[in-house]
């Protein structure tokens, strides 16, 4: 594509059309560009569009574009095209961190996310002037510019929050210190300084916060995986003004500094190095009063939050966004300082606590806000640690949560509008107590935690969005509660009074203003199908066709990844716990589901084409050894490379085909035995890859076991070829071991002496290099109990019924393959990787495309491929020694004694006396 404007205007007008909510224009545009993205220039038009274009909605459209391009392929991936020259690369990289200075706030947004996704790739090896470039910027004077840089580099180095220490992570530490460290301290005093000149002007005032909120950030990043020499001589610079910032009362503000600050304190205090600056009485007191108190209140940004941006207000409190509250700040900080001064901090918050119930109590509709930081700060001092998902996991003994509970928490969630005037402030006391469901529910008896139930169920009607979705949150955590035997703690029995009020409000919920698609009710909804199991199943004939009706209306803009994996899951849960009791239901599901999943496939709805193979193979895996019609009219469409190209399809999709495979391995040769090449594609595309060769063999073994031999006759001695080339060019641990478990089950399907002639058709004494070079060196690398069995009767065959390793120079192997197979056995398995592979999962491929999600309720159980046939291998390796020992009289105790080493020789023995059989 040239850069000209005849392409500028095409592009213009394809990017116009993807804002179209029609998707019939929408998506053609959207292809178009998909289509187009690969051709040199593409990204330097986007560039040039969101400068110079006269349209700000197009100039925002294609910065959006440009991030979304840089996201999905700017990472160079082994064995995937590279969709961007080293010309664009260049380019870019030369041009962007101006064009990004240069550009409005909200265009600055999207290439600074550019930057950093560039910069995770390329920085510092590839990109080493990117800093120094951004650094001189400081010197502008201009603070839209300097935001700018300071919004970029904490992009850049916020990672340094959570990356594992390395030398490569402190050597790019060290590096970013000396050219950052005094730039940034000299900015944070300037600004400090500008911020004090301009005390009474509110404009200037945000502008120079928002860039102490910056710099807050960018010191708690560089300082987080250690102290910095620099940071350490400078440390009174940065905390004589940060103690400045933390005591600021300038009512024109009303910033994020605080909690920033506030969270760097709580990170310092949690640290043993520095506890004795916090050991003295009246610094504590001081602190608690002071700091935690007054942030600890509910502000009147957070009550317009609660009333318009309810979505915004929920996100910051239940996910801890990355701009946290005061009160999460506050929170944190409490429970770092109880790490070491639990008994005075506890102390010092009684009172308060009490203070605070006290007032509430005189006056509930004026003080209500007193009762709800009561609440925070009761959760904050009770919880000593708590994870995302489990929440608090260890709670403060000096704290009776019990009787809080009881006392001041089940008396408002028993309220309701007609009873209290003051209801509408009672709402955020009711909001903030189902925040806290982990929280409480982990302290409390389990009767009391009976008795909330209902009294949750009733508040998912609550027009209040915060209310009710923090109910729905509060019933979810509960349902994941575990009991002492690792049971749910509420059974479904319990459940039973509740059980359809439950499911009606969950559903009712979903039609609420501003809760459509709202993640936490969809969340609730799947764990209470998860919890109730068969007691829904007289529910799912209505509950499916909501289910479908909401597919179909979100599918038509997919816009919340979470809300749609839950109601996939509920969809996966419906199917699997309705079709556990009676699997012949199997079709009413996909008579409701198919016309839906018709609809997605055509309008190739990315993101939902791994739920719905996903689903589609848990459908047909529940039939029985056959496959209905309506698949196999699907069967050549899930061959189109289109479908392949896409990462986060493969998986599923290779699930798919096993399935296909499984329950129709003979219907496929018989009916489709010309889609058989194609299918053999795939696998070749698959196991080029080193990201996807694994999925590769997850197809091919499942052909080799399912197929009809003389269908792939004609192919097998090229899959081979292909498996070798790759060994050849492209060696890794993950192959090797795939491509033993692969060799092994074509051994065991097909036999040791049809393996042995077909490694030696390609070429002459073949079959020993393999033996010699890769299973008896690499074999003890195989991971999973499937995976070893399969391997360790593939191997007992090749000993025990191949006549080449008995009679010819094969011989030599017969005992190294013997030892490697009771090390199979024995030994710990070998887990190392050499130090010159880069293992690639498939996490790290780069991909802006649609992930893969795996649907938790969609898995399916191991298969063994051997099955009962085989029980303990062991045993069938002293069985079939004796059988061949029998055959060949006195040759093999003799190459036994003469090369097994003794430990290995004392298994066999083992092995021969378990299965009550000897050599001879």
């Amino acid at each position: 594509m040239e850069l000209n404007d005849g392409n500028l205007q095409t592009l213009t007008e394809f990017l116009q059309k993807t804002l179209d909510p029609d998707p019939n224009v929408r998506r053609p545009a959207e292809k178009f560009l998909e289509s187009v993205e690969g051709h040199q220039n593409y990204p330097l038009l986007l560039l040039t569009l969101l400068e110079k274009s006269q349209d700000n909605v197009i100039r925002v459209c294609a910065a959006v574009t440009f991030k979304n391009f840089i996201k999905r392929n700017w990472r160079i991936v082994e064995d995937e095209p590279n969709k961007i020259s080293d010309q664009d690369r260049t380019a870019i990289k030369a041009n962007i961190v101006n064009l990004m200075l240069s550009s409005p706030e909200q265009i600055q947004k999207q290439l600074s996310d550019a930057i950093s996704i560039i910069g995770r790739e390329d920085f510092p090896l590839k990109w080493p002037d990117l800093l120094t470039e951004m650094v001189t910027r400081f010197r502008s004077g201009d603070f839209h510019i300097i935001n700018g840089v300071l919004r970029t580099a904490h992009s850049l180095f916020k990672r340094y929050r959570h990356e594992f220490k390395s030398n490569e992570l402190w050597t790019e530490i060290k590096l970013v210190l000396d050219t950052f460290a005094l730039p940034l301290t000299e900015l944070f005093k300037a600004t400090i300084e500008f911020c004090q000149t301009h005390a009474t002007d509110v404009g200037a005032l945000k502008v120079l916060f928002s860039s102490l909120t910056l710099i807050s950030k960018l010191f708690y990043s560089l300082n987080f995986q250690d102290l910095p020499e620099f940071f350490e001589d400078n440390m009174e610079t940065w905390m004589t003004n940060f103690h400045g910032l933390l005591t600021l009362d300038n009512k024109l503000l009303q910033t994020d500094l605080v909690s920033n600050a506030i969270q760097f304190l709580a990170s310092v205090c949690e640290r043993p190095h520095y506890k004795h600056l916090f050991e003295d009485q009246n610094t504590l007191t001081s602190i608690c009063e002071k700091v935690i108190v007054p942030n600890m209140e509910f502000r009147s940004a957070d009550e317009e939050a609660f009333e318009d941006n309810s979505e915004e207000y929920i996100r910051r409190d239940l996910e801890g966004s990355d701009i946290d509250t005061r009160r999460r700040a506050a929170c944190d900080l409490v429970r770092g300082l109880c790490k070491f001064f639990e008994g005075p901090v506890t102390a010092i918050f009684s009172g308060y606590v009490n203070s605070m119930l006290g007032e509430y109590a005189k006056n509930p509709g004026g003080n209500w806000k007193h009762k709800d930081a009561a609440i925070y700060l009761v959760t904050s001092l009770a919880s000593k640690a708590q994870t995302q998902k489990h929440g608090i996991t260890q709670a403060n003994e000096l704290v009776n949560l019990t009787d809080f509970f009881v006392n001041h928490i089940l008396s408002d969630l028993k309220s309701s509008n007609s009873m209290n005037s003051f209801l509408y402030q009672i709402n955020y006391i009711k909001a903030d107590i189902n925040d806290h469901p982990g929280f409480f529910f982990l302290q409390l008896p389990k009767e009391q935690l009976l008795q909330a139930v209902p009294l949750l169920i009733a508040h998912l009607q609550a027009e209040s969005t915060v209310e009710h979705t923090y109910a729905a949150h509060a019933l979810e955590r509960l349902f994941t509660m575990r009991g002492p035997n690792n049971s749910t703690l509420i059974t479904p029995a319990e459940m039973a009074p509740f059980t359809e009020q439950l499911l009606n409000n969950l559903f009712k919920a979903l039609s609420l203003p501003g809760s459509a698609e709202n993640e936490y009710i969809m969340k609730a909804i799947m764990r209470s199908f998860s919890l109730l199991q068969d007691t829904i199943v007289p529910y799912i004939p209505t509950l499916i066709g909501q289910l479908t009706h909401k597919l179909l209306l979100v599918s038509k803009n997919p816009s919340k990844p979470h809300f749609n994996h839950y109601l996939f899951e509920s969809l996966c849960l419906s199917i699997r716990i309705t079709c556990k009791a009676n699997p012949t239901t199997v079709g009413s599901f996909e008579e409701a589901l198919f016309p839906v999943f018709t609809e997605i496939l055509q309008n190739d709805v990315q993101e939902f084409l791994p739920y719905v193979f996903q689903v589609m193979s848990l459908l047909l895996e529940i039939h029985s050894n056959s496959i209905p019609s309506s698949y196999m009219a699907l069967f050549p469409h899930l061959l189109q490379p289109v479908l392949w190209e896409r990462s986060g399809n493969i998986p599923p999709l290779v699930r798919l085909l096993q399935a296909y495979l499984q329950k129709g391995g003979a219907c496929i040769a018989n009916t489709s035995a010309d889609k058989i090449p194609g299918l053999l594609g795939v696998f070749q595309k698959l196991i080029a890859s080193k990201a996807n060769d694994h999925q590769g063999f997850y197809l091919l073994n499942s052909i080799i076991e399912h197929m009809p031999p003389e269908s792939i006759i004609q192919y097998r001695k090229q899959i081979f070829i292909l498996l070798f080339q790759r060994l050849q060019g492209s060696k890794t641990t993950k192959f090797v071991k795939s491509f033993l478990v692969f060799v092994n089950l074509y051994c065991v399907k097909y036999g040791a002496i049809a393996l042995q002639e077909i490694f030696d058709s390609i070429q002459p004494k073949m079959f020993g290099m393999v033996l010699e070079k890769i299973v008896v060196p690499e074999v003890q690398k195989v991971s999973g109990a499937v995976e070893k069995k399969i391997c360790a009767i593939g191997i007992t065959k090749v000993l025990t019924e191949c006549p080449a390793m008995m009679d010819t120079e094969y011989t030599k192997i017969w005992t190294p393959l013997l030892q490697a197979l009771i090390g199979l056995f024995e030994l710990p398995e070998d887990d190392s990787i050499p130090d010159d592979e880069h293992f690639i999962d498939i996490e790290d491929t780069a991909s802006y495309q649609t992930a893969f999600s795996q649907l938790a309720f969609a898995g399916k159980k191991e298969h063994d491929p051997i099955g009962d046939a085989v029980g303990n291998p062991k045993l069938l390796l002293a069985q079939s020694l004796h059988k061949l020992s029998t055959a060949c009289p006195g040759r093999v105790p003799s190459m036994l004694s003469t090369s097994l080493n003794a430990e290995a020789l004392q298994y066999l023995q083992g092995y021969l006396q378990a299965a009550s059989v000897q050599l001879v």
